[in-house]
């Protein structure tokens, strides 16, 4: 199969499925593109179908996901098989999971059962993995501050022109990084939410985008899932899901605090993960061109606004986000 693909990178990519790999490739397809410079191609050959990922190397180190992918695998989680790989042109040739993600199956009904099954993929990562010997870099001071600073640049001070006085910065800050640090710390997947878990007929979920694994608070993965920036549910409802994944991390001895110490800790983790994201999806719109993302920053809003309003310690921020940042965003819309 010779195609005038529409640039060299993906001409190259052709070739070595052709000449490389030997696939009898039928159909190539867009299969999906996500918040880095990655691409993912849907590859229909004469003996099935994969999905091949194109990352480039300036741009994209592909060691890491080769392998975390083999370290989760070791932890029985569901994760892409890996057929091939080009570490020269950043091509990996993958298991394909389908297009079905948890986002396009969610219903009120059946979320129970979906959020079970997820739940139960993320026990095995949170017990499956001996941190001390995974070699995933740790979610530390630097990196939670280098996090909390993607919002104030790219959302506050890019796209709404506002700076957060350091009177307020400064004890935001060290709120949120001390409730991260005194945490139990566990294998952190760190985007383990609605997009990247793949519905399947078997092994259901197939868990993608975990190059970026880290080892981190115990409560960010599962308030990254329960509270996504891609779907909201009732707080009763996120609770819920909350106290019985507390209960069974309890009794596996990886918590031996109450939960009202765990909620806390689920609340200001989920803040300073709402908090970078609607800086990534500004920095998304204003220097990729990706403005899809823009529609997830209310979503996200709500989500700052209500743990602001749960916490004394907020006041004084949840203040300025009332008052400056929000009449400021609505003029935006």
């Amino acid at each position: 199969m010779s195609l005038p693909y529409p640039d060299q990178r993906l001409s190259t990519l052709v070739n070595w499925l052709q000449n490389t790999v030997f696939l009898d490739i039928q159909r190539l397809e867009k299969a999906s593109s996500d918040a880095s410079f990655r691409r993912y191609f849907r590859v229909v050959h004469q003996a099935g179908c994969h999905i091949v990922m194109d990352a480039p190397p300036e741009k994209e180190n592909i060691e890491p996901f080769i392998r975390i992918a083999e370290l989760f695998r070791t932890a029985r989680l569901h994760v892409p098989a890996i057929h091939a790989i080009n570490i020269e042109h950043g091509f990996v040739l993958l298991e394909d999971f389908g297009s079905i993600s948890l986002l396009d199956t969610l219903q009120a009904d059946n979320a129970d059962q979906l959020y079970r099954q997820a739940l139960d993929s993320l026990f095995e990562l949170q017990t499956g993995i001996d941190i001390y010997a995974c070699r995933l870099p740790a979610y530390d001071t630097a990196l939670l501050e280098r996090e909390l600073g993607i919002f104030e640049e790219w959302f506050l001070e890019k796209q709404l022109g506002l700076i957060l006085p350091v009177a307020l910065r400064t004890p935001l800050h060290q709120l949120l990084i001390d409730s991260a640090l005194e945490q139990p710390q566990v294998c952190v997947h760190r985007d383990f939410h609605s997009r990247n878990l793949m519905v399947l007929d078997r092994d259901s979920p197939g868990i993608i985008d975990f190059q970026d694994a880290v080892t981190g608070p115990i409560s960010y993965d599962p308030v990254s899932l329960l509270r996504d920036c891609y779907i909201c549910w009732p707080d009763t409802r996120v609770e819920q899901w909350a106290h019985q994944y507390y209960q069974r991390l309890f009794a596996a001895g990886l918590l031996s605090v109450e939960f009202i110490r765990f909620k806390r800790w689920f609340d200001l983790m989920g803040l300073q993960r709402h908090l970078k994201a609607a800086g990534i999806f500004s920095r998304l719109h204003l220097r990729d061109g990706k403005s899809a993302y823009l529609a997830d920053i209310p979503r996200t809003l709500g989500y700052i606004g209500q743990v602001c309003q749960t916490y004394p310690e907020l006041k004084a921020f949840n203040h300025f986000l009332q008052r400056r940042v929000l009449p400021v965003y609505r003029t935006t819309l």
